[in-house]
């Protein structure tokens, strides 16, 4: 616990504005305070310290990414699902989800259980086995064996045994005992199991497996089409088979006399020991006879199961086999009971497939149940025991990328209530069909711990599908879907601007801010719009109203009034006059006639009355229309506040606030504008001579430059900066400087046509490079900063003439925005060429903010350049407007990075908290516009609220991210809310409905202190903290200089607050508040990619998210607190679980059967009878798992006891059962002497013929 005080009497400020215009040092340094009236001191407990936090990940959802392979326990009954990355998921009831990663990486090519023992054996692609200790909560590794000249094809573990046999790629076959993970002498060689005749080798083995019949024979099957049983004890083949068709799978019947092949050629061969020369039985399921005879060419069937069943007849179950002439059908999952043949049809391709049945012994009869398949992006299970097989419905959010993730929102400590209505709401959509069984994968165990609370997700996606997840006690459940589409009227081919993106995906869901207390929620789309959802429990016909938003153009594009008049687009005030518009109803773009022909939306809104659910429901749409044939830019920014009824969005052209409760646009101008006459900067207006020359701009956009996660790598071209002057100069970028600085050439060439000003224009180049967008998810160790939003810089300065017009326009076929994939594949590679590398680093900011551009590339002209001196541009801070100077960033636009509504004080002089709006941008700069808004119900909607001009104008290094307010005694101050009121709700006479405000005063908790509050202000570079309203900056911390932060939020943390923050090199840091001292500082991820980027999001209670593949939602914490309760909200993999018993063969099919139960792999496979492995040949190596299991064994002796307890029921049943058997077989015995006595007594003195 730390207290401080700051004294601010007396202290005056150093800079007009009062922000600090210099540049602070790093650490936690004062700021310049101001000589308003301050209070006296400001006593702050800070209760957060280092030992409060802990960075670990807690519980990954949705479905594994890239699935590999697939293993279930039919006596745990928990499932195991393994991926390309070397990811493992562990799946068991709701509630039982466990993540497990290999560090190398590699690929899992295939999953063992230790049925019942509670361990997992994976096998990687990099040849190595591992064994998963899976008896504590956090599963961990025993032991590795690392295989260093063979590579690993096929493993196979028998039921009750602790010997594994594992195939390679040679063809050769090794032993690997389970409990030391050390290779057995014992080797099946290649060479020995076909015949000496043989000439070519039989190819990789695909198949491992021990007869039914008998465990000392091991059935081994070769890629090329040869199957050998080979005979352990006698160290030779029993039998060969060689068969024309490759082979991919082999299943045997339960006792032991058939078994079942599936071959590239789409056909099932059935073979019976007794004659291994030729098969019984050859089908084509899927191949029909053609009229010349012959069979039709089918695909390989990739695996078949051969399960038989007591009551009916044997189900042959196998994937693939289709016949090739039938292009375009899906992949199918065929399963043959009987004479009865059903076809399933996949959405997507099977990855692997397995049969449950009730027992674990493959000498017993089978009796399937059920089957996993396992898809690309999909997990099912189908039904076996109903005749239509159903499948089940899936317990586990699996269906997130059911259209791709564009954006995420994450909401801890929601309110109670909110949970349950928007699951009722979302239980009324369910699909029906599925079968009524419960969940088969129901092992493990899972209680609901005692440290949880509300929390919820919000995904949205690229078809305009809004999904609320249940969160709550790091379980995932769905709880409703908002499809944002049906507000729109679908695009017709051959339509208005609708007609550019019927092929894309124009309802993508960009950005989401939701109100939990007044249900208030609004959607940004990609396509320029915004809507707004009031939540209602009653269905309702609603007419939608939609709203157009002008923000297109910039004052800067105003270079003389002749322009103007050529120009229509640019009907603006002149560049010196930028005065305040408080009630504009348009935006800068101008409001001619000729201008407002074009002012056309990119999706139509229906103008009828509508039929809409229960649940949220659109009142307003505000839309960004194309002008002038240009697209509209994309929104950067968005807030919301339902207790003053107005909503707020930027991007970078400027900014707009509207009132949604009377449907009217209170203000609506450009970002320059509203500076006014607080502008700090020096602006010099463009010369009148200069010739109207074209810039080129960056062709990339936000969300709809995401290229599909289906292909590898894609090509895009985009117009890329390749010269800085005549003489061909790069821009040279080095990675241990900071991210944004330039080297400047020393003598650049300049041109006497042009005054020198300190805007630099950039000559484009005529080609367009092509660089890869690999699948990799990182960016090659470049740290960029977004600190100037890469914008377009306005209209392009084209010759106007009589075509001047019509060449400004985009040229035609050039859709506005390209499909919208998923955030999950926002993964961009960054080339080493530093010329390209800076374009594609721009680009990836361009990304990161959402601010879309459009290219002029149809017009390129050579611009010379006019450059200062070196020593200008790195001048202080207080000459530029960035922290980091480049002729990039003053060619660009000053975008609307981040709003906040609240109550504050918009001038030093202001003596009581008003309504504000704070608008951060990003170049850095803070502003305060002051409201005035009826407090009356009725007045509030009659009257028009006033919307002042520019309070306080503050500055920062880097773009501004994030803003939060603390009184003067260090509590968390929130925004002012509506209580939610049902609109649609059958109106009370008795109790009329009223607007319920909540407003949380800065100054209710100062008697002590005066009036005022702080204000926290984060950027991607820096951190603030302002005293209100002397605007004092009181505290500034350096958060980086090598990178940027990418997201930060004032979140609260064991009954305190912080500012938490995450960088684009991945780390994650805490600072305290107010006094930014840094609480913890992790090297979470080496490397940042665009999708996390674009989804990391904080939350309260030391929580955060992001999307760690297209397909999952890795959660973590960085509280001390919930680390330490992580293990009991974490789910129990293992449970003491009793094996059930091998049928009792009896006594003929005992004496007849073989002798199955007396095969010894000890006696073989030991060291004493096969002596040691080659060392060469593998490594073991040893895991950390014992002593975390050690520890793990400790903590639950209950678990122990009770396995030990079980232990002993199972060996006094045992003891009575056999005791009983002995009695059972006494009494048979005697009473077969009885009867062997008689009969002889009966035939002794017959003769021979008599009998």
């Amino acid at each position: 616990m730390k207290k401080f005080r700051k004294v601010l009497d007396g202290l005056t400020t150093s800079s007009p504005g009062g922000g600090t215009m210099g540049s602070p040092s790093c650490g936690s340094t004062a700021g310049t305070p101001t000589a308003a009236p301050t209070p006296k001191e400001i006593d702050v407990q800070e209760t957060l310290v280092s030992e409060n936090f802990q960075l670990c990940k807690t519980v990954r959802h949705g479905f594994p990414y890239q699935p590999t392979a697939l293993a279930f326990d039919p006596v745990q009954k928990i499932l195991a699902i393994g991926s390309r990355s070397g990811g493992v998921r562990i799946l068991g009831r709701p509630g039982v989800d466990c993540f497990c990663q290999h560090e190398s990486g590699a690929a899992v090519l295939q999953l063992q259980f230790l049925i019942n023992e509670g361990a997992l054996v994976t096998a990687c692609a990099d040849d190595t086995l591992h064994l998963w200790n899976l008896r504590q909560r956090r599963p961990a590794i025993l032991h590795s064996l690392k295989f260093n000249r063979e590579r690993i094809t096929f493993c196979h573990l028998p039921f009750q045994s602790k010997w594994l046999y594992v195939g390679t790629e040679r063809g050769n076959t090794h032993i690997v005992n389970i409990e030391s993970f050390i290779l057995s002498g014992y080797v099946i060689m290649w060479n020995k199991a076909i015949e000496l005749s043989t000439k070519t080798h039989p190819g990789p083995v695909v198949h491992l497996s021990d007869s039914p019949k008998d465990e000392g024979k091991l059935l081994v099957g070769f890629e090329s089409g040869t199957i050998v049983q080979w005979d352990l004890r006698a160290k030779k083949a029993d039998f060969r088979i060689y068969y024309d068709e490759a082979i991919h799978s082999v299943c045997w019947h339960h006792e032991g006399k058939q078994f079942m092949c599936s071959h590239s050629d789409g056909s099932l061969t059935l073979w019976n020991l007794r004659n291994t020369s030729k098969p019984i039985q050859i089908t084509f399921p899927h191949g029909k006879i053609q009229k010349d005879g012959r069979k039709e060419s089918c695909k390989p069937i990739l695996k078949v199961d051969y399960k038989t069943s007591r009551n009916s007849e044997p189900f042959v179950i196998f994937s693939g086999g289709l016949s090739y002439d039938k292009a375009g059908r899906r992949p199918t999952l065929t399963i043959m009971h009987g004479k009865a043949i059903t076809v399933l049809e996949m959405d997507y391709p099977i990855v692997e497939f397995m049969t449950l049945c009730d027992t674990p012994y493959n000498n017993e009869v089978q009796d399937p149940y059920a089957v996993v398949v396992l898809l690309e992006k999909d997990l099912i299970v189908v039904d076996l025991t109903q005749s239509n097989f159903p499948v089940f419905e899936n317990p586990y959010p699996m269906d997130i990328h059911e259209s791709p993730v564009t954006c995420t929102a994450y909401f801890a400590d929601c309110p109670p209530d909110i949970i349950p209505v928007l699951y009722s709401i979302g239980a009324k959509h369910k699909k029906t069909g599925y079968s009524q069984k419960e969940w088969p994968v129901s092992g493990g165990m899972w209680t609901l711990g005692s440290h949880t609370y509300p929390e919820i997700i919000i995904t949205g996606h690229a078809d305009g599908s809004i999904k609320f997840w249940d969160a709550s006690a790091i379980t995932l459940q769905m709880l409703y879907k908002l499809k944002t589409s049906k507000v729109f009227e679908k695009p017709k081919q051959n339509e208005g601007r609708g007609a550019e993106l019927v092929d894309d995906d124009p309802f993508a869901v960009q950005m989401v801010s939701w109100c939990p207390q007044s249900r208030i929620f609004c959607v940004v789309g990609i396509s320029a719009h915004i809507i707004l959802y009031r939540f209602s429990k009653y269905d309702a016909n609603t007419q939608i109203v939609s709203l157009e938003v002008r923000l297109q153009c910039d004052p800067e594009d105003v270079i003389s009034p002749s322009e103007n008049e050529n120009n229509p687009c640019f009907s603006e005030p002149q560049s010196g006059s930028h005065s305040p518009q408080p009630h504009h109803p348009v935006s800068p773009g101008g409001g001619t006639p000729e201008s407002l022909k074009d002012c056309t939306p990119c999706l139509k809104v229906k103008d009828r009355a509508v039929r809409v659910p229960p649940g949220y429901q659109a009142e307003l749409v505000i839309q960004l229309p194309w002008i002038d044939g240009e697209p509209p830019q994309q929104v950067s920014s968005l807030d919301i506040n339902s207790a003053y009824g107005l909503l707020a969005f930027g991007n970078c052209n400027g900014l707009a606030v509207v009132d949604y409760l009377q449907k009217t646009i209170l203000l609506c101008m450009s970002t320059l504008d509203l500076y006014g006459a607080a502008d700090p900067y020096q602006r010099l207006t463009r010369s009148p001579r200069r010739n109207r020359q074209s810039t080129s701009d960056f062709c990339m956009r936000g969300l709809s430059n995401f290229y599909s996660d289906s292909k590898k790598r894609i090509r895009t071209s985009y117009q890329s900066l390749t010269e800085l002057s005549d003489n061909q100069q790069s821009v040279d970028m080095e990675r241990s400087k900071s991210p944004t600085s330039v080297h400047y050439p020393t003598s650049l060439h300049n041109d006497p046509r042009v005054l020198p000003e300190p805007v630099a224009s950039l000559r484009a180049s005529h080609c367009s490079p092509v660089f890869y967008l690999l699948d990799n998810d990182h960016v090659n160790g470049h740290c960029t900063s977004p600190t100037s939003q890469p914008c377009s810089a306005g209209k392009p300065r084209v010759p106007m003439g009589p075509e001047g017009p019509r060449l400004a326009r985009r040229g035609p076929g050039r859709p506005p925005f390209r499909k919208a994939q998923s955030a999950a594949c926002m993964e961009i590679s960054l080339p080493v060429s530093h010329t390209e590398g800076y374009a594609s680093r721009r680009a990836m900011l361009q990304q990161l903010h959402g601010v879309t551009m459009y290219s002029h590339d149809e017009h390129h002209t050579t611009t010379p350049y006019s450059w200062s001196d070196r020593e200008s541009r790195e001048n202080s801070f207080s000459r530029s407007r960035s922290s980091s100077v480049s002729s990039i960033d003053r060619d660009t636009k000053e975008a609307i990075t981040t709003l906040q509504f609240g109550e504050s004080f918009g001038r030093k002089s202001d003596t009581l908290p008003t309504p504000c709006l704070w608008v951060g941008t990003s170049l850095g700069m803070i502003l305060l516009i002051p409201m005035s808004i009826p407090t009356d119900q009725e007045e509030r909607m009659e009257e028009q609220v006033t919307i002042g001009p520019c309070g306080a104008v503050l500055m920062l290094k880097g773009s501004v991210l994030r803003f939060g307010f603390l009184d003067c005694m260090g509590a968390l101050i929130q925004s002012p809310y509506e209580v939610w009121r049902d609109v649609n709700a059958p109106e009370d006479p008795d109790r009329p409905r009223k607007r319920k405000l909540v407003h949380f005063s800065p100054s209710s908790s100062q008697d002590t202190c005066g009036e005022g509050h702080l204000a926290i202000v984060c950027s991607e570079r820096q951190a603030k903290v302002f005293l209100m309203p002397s605007q004092s900056c009181l505290f500034v911390h350096n958060i980086t200089e090598s990178s940027f932060v990418l997201r930060a939020d004032v979140v609260s943390v064991c009954n305190s607050v912080c500012l938490a923050c995450f960088c684009a090199n991945g780390h994650v840091m805490t600072l305290s508040l107010p006094s930014l001292r840094p609480l913890m500082d992790v090297n979470y991820l080496p490397l940042t990619d665009m999708r996390i980027a674009r989804t990391f999001c904080f939350t309260n209670g030391g929580q955060a998210l992001y999307l760690s593949s297209p397909t999952e939602i890795q959660r973590i914490t960085y509280s001390q607190e919930m680390y330490d309760n992580l293990q009991e909200m974490l789910g129990e993999l293992f449970t003491p679980t009793e094996t059930p018993e091998a049928q009792n063969r009896g006594f003929l099919k005992g004496f007849f059967g073989g002798n199955a139960h007396t095969f010894d792999r000890e006696e073989l496979f030991g060291e004493a009878a096969a002596g040691k492995a080659s060392r060469s040949l593998a490594q073991h190596i040893p895991g950390q798992g014992g002593v975390e299991g050690m520890k793990v064994a400790a903590s639950g002796a209950v678990g122990e006891l009770a396995r030990a307890r079980i232990a002993l029921d199972e060996r006094g049943q045992r003891l009575g059962e056999l005791e009983e058997r002995t009695a059972l077989m006494m009494t048979s015995a005697e009473c077969f002497s009885k009867h062997a006595h008689e009969l002889m007594l009966k035939c002794k003195d017959k003769k021979w013929y008599q009998l």
